[in-house]
């Protein structure tokens, strides 16, 4: 996108482009799901799409059905294979990048990366980029999530960006290599079709909204809408009290060392402008829940797009914020520090903002979530050989707000993603779910509860038998409830063995339990956070969650006492 002064766009052709522009990103992410192999990118859209500025590489658009922490994790990426074509001097229309490199482009391995650049007029005019959770990209462990590793090369295969196409032409080279380092290769070549698919229709969709508007008011309508943004943060934070404001919380551990791991955040605002200084966050550790510091910022975009959900997915809106990150820690690791469980450390980072940001403004926070995704993968080789990965991730309950109870059974808050049907997963793997249900008394209490979490209970039916690898949080520290609230329940995790029923020594991590043909494993999810004090909840809130099952007669009174025996549900 040319940078050179830009013409003066009125409101309604602004607004008209801006819409055409996520429309663009939204059909991506569609074709992608409809084309997609594995149900991680088909079913719960663990995938996103967008467009890049040509120089800086910032955010431009993102489509609504993807994930919000790829906002600015791509970002990056893009950043990443600007630097590679200026250093190689061959950037050309109809080129290709692909990586997964977490330590340049954010999250993690199992996130395949692919950048193309968008030629008008024989001129870069802009980037676009997919980014989709592959099934499985190598490693020590089926599916990614390796608990154990302590350094990347434990968790998958690392690519840094490299030509997947040059000026249009496949390079078959790329790809063999890609499909020789993955257990599920059909569905690597599904997924990365999928991809290319979508690349090639938001470059279509591209030509064809130049040829109608034209490169200069294009051009001239993203530079606004990025100022736009801007402008809509700074009037939010003007709106806000000035302060300070400080909150922490744990990791369990980092799957090697059985020591929590500190989060600590201290929030500032002043005038039109807010800090986010994560010092006093625990140092670079041995597992796998480090992050880089493309994540962590990324990460602080989508706290701050939870608390003020009218802003656009625009880079602008993260120009008056500032994020302070201190070198070492587990928010900036750097190369080869495993990153496979960034989920739950982003997670963590998001609900320390919250409660932070509660001290600021109650009324535009939530109390936690959750607070882990439970990446539980079961693996094994069917009767003919062929191998199988089953890899998915479990939801929660969500924390209560000023207006409402919490969202029972979730998905996680740094997502737009669903959790994969029960159907759909026994379908294609040899289990069978003897449980999926809601988990009563798991809400944190409050004047408005949080959200209950669930139970899974999956047993093997392959008589080869299974191995499983649990990648968690939650199971030492619970989700924290907000302005008086309560604290959720915890997270659980029980697999079945040959003596009975055992759990994980690190409460939430664990990999290489085996399972024989009909034995299982159980999670028992965490419910969210309450909001507001106990003693102010409704009588007839309390019996009504008591008729629907979310809360045991037991604990009502325990908790509320027995009044709410009289109330009319």
């Amino acid at each position: 996108m040319s940078t050179e002064a830009k013409p003066q766009i009125d409101p309604i052709t602004l607004s008209v482009l801006s819409g055409r522009m996520e429309q663009i990103a939204d059909e991506m992410d569609a074709t992608l799901f409809r084309a997609a192999f594995n149900p991680i990118i088909a079913e719960a859209h663990d995938a996103s799409h967008g467009l890049y500025h040509a120089v800086s590489g910032d955010t431009l658009v993102q489509g609504k059905s993807g994930l919000p922490i790829f906002v600015g994790v791509m970002s990056f990426a893009v950043q990443a294979v600007i630097e590679k074509a200026a250093a190689d001097g061959d950037l050309a229309d109809g080129d290709i990048y692909i990586f997964n490199d977490a330590h340049i482009g954010g999250t993690h391995l199992s996130d395949m990366r692919l950048v193309r650049p968008y030629f008008r007029d024989g001129k870069l005019f802009c980037y676009l980029a997919s980014v989709g959770h592959w099934h499985d990209v190598g490693g020590n462990v089926p599916g990614n999530y390796n608990p154990a590793a302590t350094e990347v090369f434990q968790e998958a295969f690392v690519l840094p960006p490299v030509k997947l196409a040059s000026a249009g032409k496949t390079n078959q080279d790329i790809i063999d290599i890609l499909l020789r380092n993955t257990r599920l290769p059909q569905s690597a070549m599904g997924d990365l079709n999928g991809q290319m698919g979508a690349l090639d229709l938001g470059i279509r969709r591209m030509d064809e909204l130049l040829d109608e508007y034209g490169a200069e008011t294009v051009s001239g309508a993203l530079e606004a809408l990025g100022h736009r943004a801007e402008a809509l943060m700074r009037s939010e934070l003007e709106g806000l009290p000035d302060g300070r404001w400080e909150a922490e919380d744990f990791l369990d551990n980092d799957g090697i060392v059985d020591e929590p791991l500190k989060i600590k955040v201290a929030l500032e605002i002043k005038d039109d402008t807010m800090t986010l200084d994560f010092t006093g966050s625990a140092p670079q550790c041995a597992g796998p829940v480090n992050i880089a510091l493309p994540t962590t910022v990324a990460t602080a975009y989508v706290a701050i797009k939870h608390i003020f959900p009218s802003l656009p997915a625009n880079a602008g809106v993260m120009r008056p914020i500032n994020v302070v990150v201190p070198e070492g820690s587990l928010l900036s690791a750097e190369f080869p520090a495993p990153t496979g469980g960034y989920t739950e450390t982003i997670l963590r980072m998001i609900d320390v903002v919250f409660c932070a940001f509660a001290g600021a403004a109650p009324d535009r926070v939530v109390a936690n979530a959750y607070g882990t995704i439970n990446a539980l993968s079961i693996a094994g080789k069917r009767s003919n050989g062929q191998p199988w990965v089953m890899f998915s991730f479990y939801g929660g309950g969500h924390g209560g707000s000023p207006e409402s109870d919490g969202l029972n059974h979730g998905n996680a808050p740094i997502s737009t993603a669903t959790i994969p049907p029960m159907e759909i997963l026994e379908a294609a793997y040899p289990v069978m779910f003897r449980q999926w249900a809601l988990r009563p008394d798991s809400a944190g209490t409050g004047a408005h509860r949080g959200g209950v979490g669930a139970t899974y209970e999956i047993e093997v039916l392959e008589k080869n038998g299974a191995e499983a690898f649990l990648f968690g949080e939650r199971g030492r520290f619970a989700p924290k409830g907000i302005a008086g609230g309560g604290d959720a329940a915890m997270n659980v995790f029980h697999f079945e063995q040959d003596d009975g029923w055992d759990s994980p020594p690190l409460a939430s991590k664990m990999r290489g339990i085996k399972l024989k043909q009909g034995q299982a494993v159980r999670l028992e999810t965490p419910g969210g956070g309450g909001y507001g004090a106990t003693a102010d909840r409704a009588a007839s809130a309390i019996a009504r969650d008591v008729a629907r099952g979310l809360m045991t007669d037991t604990k009502a009174d325990e908790t509320y006492g027995t009044a709410w025996r009289e109330a009319d549900q």
